[in-house]
């Protein structure tokens, strides 16, 4: 790609461009594409994503918008590696459930929330880039929809679970190796290639060559862009061969053991390896022990033990 031509990654875009209500057509542009409807983007709501301090590069940024039912919608860049992501995932939509009805207030006023999570990290197995879930009751024996009486003004209406639920949307970009074609296409491959066509009528991504030319950015910018770029490519560079490292050592002590049990215990002291791995590396590049902590899952004060023993030599 011509370097005029060059656009901002979108997960460092969202945090210090999109955030500015002049630009909230990108995000909008994105979610409409996803549901299929138009959406209006209300406020940005407060998260870590929002902070902005040494340990903040990889945090994520939540978003709230409206479609026209007034339901609510959560929207979750994340780029960050976690070993409990799905669990982070239900801790978001339930915290933004809670945040939207008041004390006291009757449980109509609860809105159905999507939460779409944009992936720039391997989750697991799958071979497709976009996986979509949300909640239906079905009958054991007849496998039947359960759908259920609802008041809605002054009429009884059916509605089916799914329809109350929350939805998720979870966008593996590393997946996507398609030619784009479809305005959801597009979007993918602006995530994961930050490219976008000339011609392009996409909703978002009209505005996004607008507003994220990477030549718009004065030089103060683009230094720090290119450092998060920097930034990125260490932390892959860390965690896949702390990984490799700790599995490696985690087969080997398995295998010497020579059974079950020693295989299990060999691939938890392979985990334990790899993030004592992860520690060394980060402890001999300056990071923080907040930092540590992110990566490794582990406490601060765990980290900090390992850091001793790190320091000691300890095997």
């Amino acid at each position: 790609m011509c370097e005029n031509n060059k656009y901002i990654r979108f997960d460092w875009a969202a945090k210090r461009i999109l955030c500015d209500k002049a630009n909230f057509a990108v995000f909008e542009g994105l979610i409409t594409v996803l549901l299929g409807e138009k959406i209006t983007i209300s406020q940005i709501l407060e998260s870590e994503g929002n902070q902005e301090t040494a340990d903040d590069k990889f945090n994520r940024v939540d978003i709230k918008a409206v479609n026209s039912k007034g339901e609510i919608i959560i929207v979750e860049i994340q780029l960050t590696r976690q070993l409990y992501y799905l669990q982070r995932i239900l801790y978001g939509v339930s915290k933004a459930i809670t945040e939207h009805i008041s004390l006291g207030e009757k449980y109509d006023k609860v809105r159905k929330v999507y939460s779409i999570n944009i992936l720039y990290f391997d989750l697991g197995k799958g071979s497709d880039y976009l996986y979509h879930g949300k909640t239906s009751f079905v009958g054991v024996h007849t496998g039947d929809r359960l759908q259920v009486n609802e008041k809605e003004e002054t009429e009884i209406k059916m509605r089916a679970p799914e329809e109350v639920f929350p939805e998720y949307f979870l966008i593996r970009v590393n997946e996507f190796n398609s030619v784009a074609t479809t305005p959801l296409e597009e979007w993918i491959d602006y995530l994961k290639n930050n490219t976008i066509r000339e011609d392009t009528v996409t909703p978002g991504l009209r505005e996004a060559r607008k507003k994220l030319l990477y030549m718009s950015m004065n030089d103060k910018e683009r230094r720090a862009y290119d450092a998060h770029i920097d930034d990125i490519m260490v932390q892959n560079d860390v965690l896949d061969t702390a990984k490799l490292e700790g599995r490696a050592e985690g087969r080997a002590e398995g295998r010497a053991e020579g059974r079950a049990e020693g295989r299990a215990e060999g691939l938890a002291k392979g985990v334990e390896h790899e993030k004592r791995s992860i520690v060394k590396m980060m402890l001999a590049d300056g990071e923080s022990l907040g930092k540590m902590a992110k990566y490794t899952q582990l406490t601060v004060e765990q980290v900090k033990a390992m850091v001793e023993s790190v320091k000691h030599g300890a095997k």
